[in-house]
C-alpha cells in the first residue's frame, strides 16, 4: 500500500512538472502577451478577458502585431487622455471570427464580449462576411506584411530560399491552416506556387500535431511559436511574417531570417484590413483609434518593427463591397 501510495505521488508530481514546462514553453512563445488591458497611467494588465466587456476601447486584433502594441498604444493614449483604458486581442483573426464575433467565446474560463469596437484580419474576407451578416459597413487598409522563412542563428542548414523547403534533411515548423491567417491564405499558396504544398505537408489540415511525422509541426495557436522550436532544436526552419524575424532579433534571441523573393512573398497581397463594429460599445474612441492609425506616427510604430507602411489612399475609409 505504502508502494502504491508512493507511485501515485510520483506521477503527481511529474504531471505537475510538466504542467509547469507547458506553462513556461506558453510564455516562452509569447503567449502571455494575447489580452492585455492598457491603462493611460502606463500600467498594463495581462488576461483580463472581463476587461473586454468593459474597457473604453476593445480591440480583437490579428496576432502577430502583438510586438507594436505597446509603443502604439502608449502614442494613442497619450494623444486621447481620456480613453483610459484599452483592452487589445492579439490572436489569429480566423479564430476571433469564428469563435468571438460570430458565436459565444471562451478564454481561460471566461466569457468574451462579442461586440469589439474594432476588428482586423489580414483576410479581408472577415470583414466582407461581417458585412454581410449586417456588422460592419465600412474598413480601411492600414499596413502590410510579407512572408519570410526562420532559421537558426548563422543558418547552420545552409538554407538558401523557400525552394530549399522541398529537402528532405530539414525539419518545419509552419503555422497551422485550420486557424492561421499566415498560412492558410498565404503559406500554403506560396509553398503550391513552387509544387511543394504536398510534399511538404501531405495534404493534412491540422493543427499542433505532425502534418508529416518528424519532418513537418503544424503550430497549436500562433506562428510565434516557430522560434521557440528552432531554438530548442526541435525545427530547422518556418515561414513567419518577416516583422517576426525582425523582432526576435531585437530580442536578441539565436534567429536569423532568409528572404523569400516577390512574387512568393506575397507582399503585394497581404493587406491589414479593419473595421468598426456597428454593436462596439465605444463608436467615437473606436473612429479615434482608425484616424489615429493613419497618422505619420502610427505608421512609422509599425515601420520600426519591420511592417510595410500603407498608402494614404488605403488609409481612408471606405465602404466593404460583397457581390
Amino acid at each position: 500500500m505504502v508502494n502504491k501510495l508512493k507511485f501515485v505521488s510520483v506521477i503527481f508530481l511529474l504531471m505537475m512538472i510538466l504542467a509547469g514546462n507547458a506553462h513556461a514553453q506558453a510564455k516562452d512563445a509569447g503567449l502571455s502577451h494575447d489580452y492585455r488591458t492598457f491603462h493611460s497611467d502606463g500600467k498594463i494588465e495581462y488576461s483580463k478577458i472581463e476587461d473586454s466587456y468593459t474597457a473604453d476601447l476593445v480591440m480583437y486584433l490579428a496576432g502577430n502585431q502583438f510586438m507594436v502594441m505597446e509603443d502604439l498604444i502608449k502614442d494613442f493614449q497619450a494623444k486621447n487622455p481620456s480613453i483610459k483604458t484599452i483592452y487589445v486581442e492579439t490572436i489569429p483573426p480566423g479564430q476571433i471570427f469564428k469563435n468571438q464575433l460570430l458565436k459565444q467565446g471562451m478564454i481561460e474560463g471566461k466569457k468574451t464580449a462579442m461586440n469589439p469596437d474594432l476588428f482586423a484580419s489580414v483576410n479581408i474576407n472577415h470583414l466582407k462576411n461581417l458585412k454581410k451578416k449586417g456588422m460592419m459597413d465600412d474598413h480601411m487598409i492600414y499596413i502590410h506584411n510579407k512572408l519570410e522563412l526562420m532559421v537558426a542563428k548563422g543558418n547552420p542548414k545552409g538554407i538558401k530560399g523557400p525552394k530549399d523547403l522541398g529537402r528532405d534533411d530539414l525539419v518545419q515548423s509552419h503555422p497551422n491552416p485550420l486557424t492561421e491567417g499566415i498560412f492558410k491564405f498565404y503559406g500554403s499558396e506560396m509553398l503550391k506556387d513552387l509544387g511543394l504544398h504536398e510534399k511538404v505537408t501531405a495534404g493534412k489540415q491540422c493543427k499542433s500535431c505532425w502534418a508529416i511525422e518528424g519532418k513537418t509541426w503544424f503550430t497549436s495557436r500562433h506562428h510565434r511559436e516557430t522560434p521557440h522550436r528552432i531554438e530548442n532544436g526541435e525545427a530547422d526552419v518556418g515561414i513567419v511574417w518577416t516583422t517576426e524575424v525582425s523582432y526576435a532579433k531585437t530580442e536578441g534571441r539565436p534567429i536569423d531570417g532568409v528572404v523569400i523573393p516577390p512574387p512568393y512573398d506575397k507582399q503585394e497581397k497581404v493587406g491589414y484590413a479593419i473595421g468598426a463594429l456597428k454593436s462596439g460599445r465605444n463608436a467615437y474612441n473606436a473612429m479615434q483609434f482608425l484616424s489615429y492609425l493613419g497618422t505619420a506616427k502610427a505608421q512609422g510604430i509599425y515601420k520600426n518593427y519591420g511592417f510595410i507602411p500603407a498608402s494614404d489612399a488605403e488609409l481612408k475609409l471606405k465602404p466593404l463591397v460583397v457581390k
